[in-house]
């Protein structure tokens, strides 16, 4: 028998995923089939909060909705105490179906569209993650003809060349996403952002890369 964390292999060789049988559950619903283990969701949920809190008390822990985001997820995020990062108007359109608090939903993504950014100031999300000029112009056009201030944070592209896959390397300085703290782009998008008579400047954000194998 071999275990780790809630799935094992059992006495008849077959996986399980929270005690449930993997070629029963394909026996039963077909294949492909996706088999999530809420215990599991909800201790890793559990793990960063924890995590988080021992060093930086007021920690705002986010789920990533590109992960996987159905209603239930959607759900088990909330009652865990997470809040949402979603990057589409689907993404948006689903967590606002299953009653997620709007108010702790970040909406982020490099192209999003007029009626994707109508739907979040409609919606009442918490904050948008602005990626570049024509985004941070058009978001407050459209918060002024809605009659309301928006939150945004910055995307900062922080010169950073992370140790990882080119394809997933984020954060360098020719990197499309953001704005360079060097040329000065990042600046001018702050002053810009503080300008706006529709939008309040909350912070900034950066992202380096995914799956980085090296903390320095």
């Amino acid at each position: 028998m071999y275990a780790r964390g809630t799935m094992r292999v059992n006495d008849r060789g077959h996986l399980e995923i929270g005690g449930c049988d993997a070629v029963e559950l394909a026996k039963t619903y077909g294949t492909p089939l996706y088999v999530l283990d809420e215990a599991l969701v909800r201790e890793r949920c559990r793990a960063y909060r924890a995590g988080f809190a021992r060093s930086y008390p007021n920690a705002e822990v986010l789920y990533a909705g590109k992960a996987l985001l159905t209603m239930a997820i959607c759900r088990i995020v909330e009652e865990e105490g997470l809040s949402l990062d979603v990057v589409s108007g689907g993404e948006l359109y689903t967590a606002r179906a299953a009653g997620f608090p709007m108010e702790r939903v970040y909406f982020h993504g490099n192209n999003k569209s007029p009626d994707e950014l109508r739907f979040a100031i409609e919606a009442g999300i918490h904050r948008v993650v602005v990626d570049n000029t024509y985004e941070l112009d058009l978001l407050n056009q459209l918060a002024g003809a809605a009659g309301v201030r928006m939150g945004v944070l910055l995307r900062i592209t922080p010169g950073i060349e992370a140790h990882t896959h080119t394809y997933i390397q984020t954060g360098q300085i020719d990197s499309k996403f953001g704005f360079g703290l060097t040329g000065g782009a990042a600046l001018q998008a702050a002053e810009r952002a503080l300008a706006a008579p529709h939008l309040e400047l909350a912070g900034f954000h950066c992202h380096i890369g995914s799956q980085i194998f090296d903390v320095s």
